[in-house]
């Protein structure tokens, strides 16, 4: 933590509620209590279930009473493709593509085909696509979104995977991935606002893992597609008074 930041969080504690976040990042139903002092709190949720690109939104300043329990949900990799959320979907939330309940935040990319190699949202701007038509380069993602997948071998795409979007709050843009038409390979989008980048896919070999969080997973062409895409994640930051996303106080204690 920097020396600016953590006189931040100093400054906060002598005058008031001490500064804290939880992290959910795995599937599941959880039950986050207020801790004591604690009467608002600032959320990002990050879509994605392993059947699409995921979604950001974020929403500040909610209203939480010190004791009391709220919902927190992040879908597996079932199909189901719900929404995962803080308090309930109409709070905040976000699912794949473009759906999403919040104050601000980004829609997944755009893919070439199926659900393979799209970038998850940002916190200012929506994530990177796959190429319009294969071969080609992925894009990069905007305000702080995961880059695309690239594509390569034309007429038979190999989709490498989407990157992913990091909970910290906004950060660089995902770079796009790439693909050519010489190539069996294509590389992943790389991750933004600290997120991890997609795996590159291989022609018939090997299949690219989407970036955590709710980056898409790619193809490769085989006869079997398993799923490899990114799940979802919800952070919880507070007090929601003087910590906010896209940036401000959002970094770890």
């Amino acid at each position: 933590m920097s020396g600016a930041l953590q006189a931040v969080f100093q400054n906060l504690r002598s005058f008031g509620t001490p500064p804290g976040q939880q992290e959910y990042t795995s599937p599941g139903t959880y039950s986050w209590t207020a801790p004591t002092g604690v009467t608002s709190v600032s959320v990002v949720v990050v879509g994605g279930n392993g059947n699409g690109p995921g979604a950001l939104s974020y929403k500040n300043n909610i209203t939480v009473v010190p004791g009391n329990s709220y919902s927190v949900f992040i879908d597996s990799k079932t199909g189901s493709a719900s929404e995962n959320y803080f308090i309930s979907g109409g709070t905040v939330s976000a699912g794949t593509s473009s759906t999403r309940t919040g104050d601000g935040g980004g829609n997944a990319g755009n893919v070439l085909y199926g659900s393979a190699g799209a970038a998850a949202g940002g916190y200012a701007g929506n994530g990177g696509s796959t190429p319009p038509s294969a071969p080609g380069n992925g894009s990069a993602g905007a305000g702080g979104g995961g880059g695309g997948g690239g594509a390569s071998v034309s007429g038979t795409a190999t989709q490498a995977g989407g990157g992913g979007v990091g909970l910290l709050g906004q950060g660089s843009n995902g770079a796009g991935g790439t693909g050519s038409a010489a190539s069996t390979t294509a590389t992943g989008g790389g991750g933004g606002s600290s997120g991890s980048a997609g795996g590159t896919s291989v022609k018939d070999t090997t299949h690219g893992n989407g970036g955590s969080y709710g980056g898409s997973d790619g193809y490769y062409n085989a006869g079997t597609d398993p799923d490899y895409g990114a799940t979802g994640a919800v952070r919880v930051i507070w007090p929601g008074t003087t910590r906010s996303f896209p940036s401000t106080n959002t970094g770890n204690l």
